[in-house]
């Protein structure tokens, strides 16, 4: 069995998609959902799925002794960011070799880098103009929103979408492809 950890800061609608999916697996469970935002509704979540949670503050999880320790003690394989507003630590890069994957809410290499999360992306994308947007899923490395990239889907963005418009697009296509693409993926590399 692969265990994976999911790392999430807010509300957790993919955290809650991706463990639905693998709930009746017998290759790939969620053995573990990390947030740095005590207050996060994905913690609920979590209660409500069964799934252990931890706290990991920002301060704390440039502690690679307690991160590593803490991933250790459930059996992390792999690091699954969904909706995960920190920066990804090397030690983590270093001990999970292309095993992080992170999800994007537009057509990287747009719209990415650092402060281009959630309604920021949408909104940047309205600006912009932009005819179409989407998904991308991808590998984490060292600088934000620049890994390889593992999948892209998208979705047109007409003249009258306002960002909640796009947005809602953006998240029928994450609730879509991301646990299938994550699954592919790890059990591509066994």
């Amino acid at each position: 069995m692969i265990k994976i950890a999911i790392f999430a800061s807010g509300s957790g609608t993919n955290a809650e998609n991706i463990t639905r999916y693998f709930n009746n697996q017998e290759a790939i469970k969620v053995a573990l959902i990390v947030s740095n935002n005590s207050n996060a509704y994905v913690l609920q979540r979590a209660l409500q799925l069964n799934v252990p949670t931890e706290i990991c503050l920002k301060h704390e999880l440039l502690d690679s002794q307690l991160v590593l320790s803490l991933l250790k003690k459930y059996e992390v394989d792999w690091i699954i960011l969904a909706g995960f507003l920190l920066k990804i630590p090397d030690y983590l890069l270093e001990a999970y070799p292309k095993r992080i994957i992170n999800i994007h809410p537009a057509l990287l290499p747009k719209f990415g880098g650092k402060g281009m999360y959630g309604h920021h992306v949408h909104q940047a994308v309205v600006d912009a103009g932009a005819t179409e947007s989407g998904i991308t899923i991808h590998y984490v490395n060292e600088r934000y929103d620049e890994g390889d990239i593992i999948f892209q889907a998208k979705c047109r963005v007409f003249a009258s979408d306002t960002p909640d418009d796009v947005a809602a697009k953006i998240h029928e296509l994450e609730q879509m492809h991301f646990p299938k693409v994550i699954e592919h993926v790890i059990l591509s590399s066994v």
